[in-house]
C-alpha cells in the first residue's frame, strides 16, 4: 500500500524524503561555527534555555577552534565508517543559534561550507528571533542553487511554557519566522519538545494541529530529557509533579496520536531525541536507541492500522 508521500511507510519519513529528492542517501555533517544565543550572551538574558546542554549532542569533532572545512572533513570521515553509500552531504550548523551574527559573518561561514567538495546544501538550526529580512533574502538566494533548510527551535506553542523555560520569545515570533521563511521558498523545519513542565498530554497533542497549520516542510519531535547540570533538572527535582515524563510504551502511543493529526506532507525527521547516557540525570529509557524506538513506533502504527494524517483525511492512494 502506498500513501500520499509515495511509499509504503505509514509516516512521511526523512529517509523517504531524501530518496525522493536526491535519489539516494544524503548525510548531514555537523559544524560548530562558534555561534551563541541572545539569551546566553546577555542581549536578552543569561543562562540559556533551562533544558539546554549543547555538549550532549555535539559530535566530538565539532570544535569551534577548527575551521568549518576541517570539521566537515572530519565529519565525513567519521560518518564514512557507518554510511559508505553517502556521497552527498549537508553541512549542519547545529550548536546554539546559527543565524545569530552579522550577515557578513554568516556569508563567510556558509560559503566555506558550500565550497567543500560533496556538500550540496546547509541545514541551519536557529531561533525564530535570530532572523531578519536581509538574512532570509540571502538564504533565499542560496536556495536557488543549493538545498537550504532553516530549522527553528519552536519547542512549545504555549507562551507560558516558553517563558518558564527561558526561551525569551513567544510563539507568535515562531509563527512569523516560519511564515516569512517559507514565503521565500526556503525549506523550513521546526522542533517540538514534549514533556515540558506544566503542559498536559492533551495540550501536547493539540500542538500537532497548530504546527500543521503553519507552512513547515519538516519537523523534529523530541521528548524532554533531564540532563545533568541544567536548570530544568533542578526544577524537576524540586517538583516532579509539574512534569509529564513519558515511559516508552506511553510515548509510542502518544506519538502515534500525534502522527494521526499531523499534516501528511510534513516530513518527520525524528520522533524522539537521543543523548549519550552519561549526560542524563534521570535516565528513563535505559539503553533503548532511537532506531529501536522507531521499530516499535512503526509496529504500533501497523497494529492500529493508522498513518500520518489519518484524522485529517483519507490519505491512501
Amino acid at each position: 500500500m502506498k500513501y500520499l508521500w509515495g511509499d509504503g511507510r505509514r509516516f512521511n519519513s526523512y529517509a523517504g524524503y531524501f530518496g525522493r529528492t536526491f535519489g539516494g542517501r544524503v548525510q548531514k555533517v555537523s559544524v560548530d561555527a562558534g555561534f551563541t544565543c541572545p539569551n546566553r550572551d546577555g542581549f536578552l538574558g543569561i543562562g540559556g534555555c533551562t533544558y539546554c546542554d549543547n555538549n550532549s549532542f555535539n559530535p566530538s569533532y565539532c570544535i569551534p577552534c577548527k575551521s568549518v572545512s576541517e570539521q566537515i572533513a572530519e565529519g565525513i570521515e567519521f560518518h564514512a565508517r557507518r554510511y559508505r553509500r553517502a556521497d552527498k552531504f549537508l553541512a549542519y550548523f547545529q550548536a546554539y543559534s546559527n543565524t545569530y551574527a552579522p550577515l557578513e559573518r554568516l556569508k563567510k561561514v556558509y560559503s566555506e561550507a558550500l565550497a567543500y567538495p560533496g556538500v550540496i546544501g546547509l541545514v541551519i538550526g536557529t531561533r525564530p528571533d535570530c532572523v531578519d529580512s536581509n538574512k532570509l533574502d540571502y538564504l533565499a538566494e542560496l536556495s536557488q542553487k543549493y538545498h537550504i533548510v532553516v530549522e527553528y527551535g519552536v519547542e512549545s506553542c504555549y507562551d507560558r511554557t516558553l517563558q518558564r523555560i527561558n526561551r525569551k520569545h513567544d510563539f507568535e515570533c515562531s509563527r512569523e519566522a516560519i511564515i516569512e521563511t517559507a514565503a521565500r521558498g526556503i525549506t523550513t523545519g521546526a522542533h517540538l519538545m514534549f514533556g515540558l513542565p506544566g503542559e498536559t498530554v492533551q495540550e501536547m497533542l493539540d500542538e500537532a494541529d497548530i504546527i500543521s497549520g503553519l507552512p513547515v516542510n519538516s519537523i523534529k519531535f523530541h521528548q524532554l530529557q533531564l540532563l545533568k547540570n541544567t536548570k530544568i533538572t533542578q526544577e524537576y527535582m524540586r517538583n516532579p509533579s509539574c512534569f509529564h515524563i513519558f515511559d516508552v510504551p506511553e510515548y509510542i502511543d502518544f506519538m502515534t496520536k500525534i502522527i494521526e493529526r499531523l499534516r501528511p506532507d510534513i516530513v518527520v525527521e525524528r520522533i524522539a531525541g537521543e543523548v549519550p547516557p552519561r549526560f542524563l540525570a534521570v535516565p528513563t529509557w535505559c539503553s533503548l536507541r532511537n532506531d529501536q524506538l522507531l521499530v516499535l513506533f512503526e509496529k504500533n502504527l501497523e497494529n492500529k492500522d493508522t498513518w500520518q494524517g489519518k484524522l485529517i483525511s483519507n490519505l491512501k492512494l
